[in-house]
């Protein structure tokens, strides 16, 4: 089993930046794939960002983020982050960490096998 909890979320003024972590547990492997998923109230979860590979540079992104977030991770640690910056109020949402047992990636919500609860950011216009 594999536990992923989320925290650094909160409230933000339009335009500023966070950043999110997500701290895995338990039987985590170097080949799974670590993703960011958002959802805003009545809306479906959205792909946010996807570490294609654990241990290297490797990114996927979705086009509304890209050049503005950045997804990391510090394998020792067992932890992914997703910076973001430039943040616009129609990105309010809980953030979810996503971990996928295969070696490919997807940004496809039913392929992901391991979810945290989700933190709740907060973007002010």
């Amino acid at each position: 089993q594999v536990q992923l909890v989320e925290s650094g979320g909160g409230l933000v003024q339009a335009g500023g930046s966070l950043r999110l972590s997500c701290t895995a547990s338990g039987r985590i492997f170097s080949n799974y794939r670590m993703a960011w998923f958002r959802q805003a109230p009545g809306m479906e979860r959205e792909f946010v960002a996807a570490s294609i590979d654990w241990n290297g540079p490797y990114t996927d992104y979705a086009d509304s983020v890209r050049g503005r977030f950045t997804i990391s991770s510090d394998n020792a640690k067992n932890k992914v982050y997703l910076q973001m910056n430039s943040q616009k109020p129609e990105e309010t949402a809980v953030y979810c960490c996503a971990a996928r047992d295969s070696i490919n990636n997807s940004r496809r919500p039913a392929a992901y096998h391991y979810w945290g609860r989700g933190t709740q950011v907060t973007v002010a216009s």
